[in-house]
Order: C-alpha cells, then structure tokens, then sequence
C-alpha cells in the first residue's frame, strides 16, 4: 500500500464512518474495512474503478465531486478522506469546505509541487516535471491546480481550517527531520488532518 494510505490508516480511529472521494479502486476502504472495521463508503467517477472497488467490497457511488456533495447532511461522517484528487478538482477550496461540513475531520493528501525535484526540472529544463507522483505531461494531465505544502497552508490559514497533524512523504529521503525543517521542498507527497 501507498505510504499515504499507511499515514491514512493509523489516524483513523477503529469503528469510524469513513467517506473516502475519488476512492478508486477501493483500496484504502478495504484496508480500513479490515484492520480498523471502520463502515465505509466511497464516491468515484470513473466507471472501471467503481467496477474494482465494488469487486474489492465496496459500497461505492458514481458521482462527480465538482458538482458538490449536498446529498450530505452536516456531520454525516467521522472522517472524510480524499487522496491524491484535490489537484483534479475544479475549485479545490470549496471542496474542503464540502468535506468538512460532512465529517468531523478530514484526510487530504497531495502531490508537492514545491519538490525539490519538480523545482530543478522546471529551472534547468525548462519544462513541467514529470516525476513518480506527477506522471501526466502538461498537456493530458488531470491535475488542473498544482499546489505546494506552503500554498496548502495558506489556503487553510485563510479558511480557518485547523490543522491536527500532518505528515510527509519523501520516498528518497529517509531522515524525517529533513523533511520536516523543509517540507516544502522536501516532501513529495503531503498528508493532512484537519478540522473546522
């Protein structure tokens, strides 16, 4: 499993209701299902990965997030959990609003692309990266707001969104306290708890 989905499964607390958007194939669910016994559920838009998560046993809906999820009341969740789709979504702030007025905490994990790596593709090529967490080339890609640990940040500062706890990901860097002096530039993926 990811080392997102790792970070993912330690916060949750067992027995949780668990909405996890764009879930994919279902994956985290079922681990969740598992090792947390956790009632989950997911949303996805894309029909053959609602096609493996319900073969995975997942109750899954097809729905895209952009639209909203005001089929939702308040509160309806312990923990909503999106990973690695904040990026593809169309207006990510309010996504995050959405999230948190439907469970009592939200996941949220993203690609950095403050990476050092990202940085010194785009200085010295001159291109957009391409690297392990950001596979598309700049013109097919999904991902339509690039965001870094800082800029996350300040979104959440503005919104006054309370920041639990938050990790990060850095596959070739092994000490953690690197990664947590400079995240920003050392993290490759960015993994956030947070709350209202």
């Amino acid at each position: 499993m990811r080392t997102d989905l790792d970070i993912i499964q330690q916060w949750i607390t067992p027995e949780s209701r668990v909405l996890d958007l764009a879930c994919g194939d279902g994956t985290l669910l079922k681990n969740l299902k598992q090792h947390k016994q956790v009632e989950g559920y997911g949303l996805e838009i894309d029909p053959d990965k609602i096609t493996h998560a319900i073969a995975n046993g997942i109750n899954v809906v097809e729905t895209n997030l952009n639209k909203g999820l005001s089929q939702f009341p308040d509160n309806s969740f312990d923990v909503v959990v999106m990973t690695q789709a904040l990026q593809v979504m169309r207006y990510p702030h309010l996504v995050l609003e959405e999230m948190l007025r439907i469970g009592k905490k939200c996941i949220v994990t993203f690609p950095n692309f403050g990476n050092w790596r990202a940085r010194t593709s785009l200085f010295i090529h001159g291109r957009m990266p391409v690297t392990k967490q950001l596979t598309y080339q700049w013109y097919d890609t999904p991902n339509i707001h690039f965001c870094t640990v800082n800029d996350f940040e300040a979104l959440c500062d503005e919104k006054k969104i309370r920041l639990i706890h938050k990790e990060f990901v850095a596959e070739r860097i092994p000490d953690k306290h690197i990664k947590g002096i400079w995240p920003n530039l050392f993290s490759d993926t960015a993994v956030y708890l947070l709350s209202k």
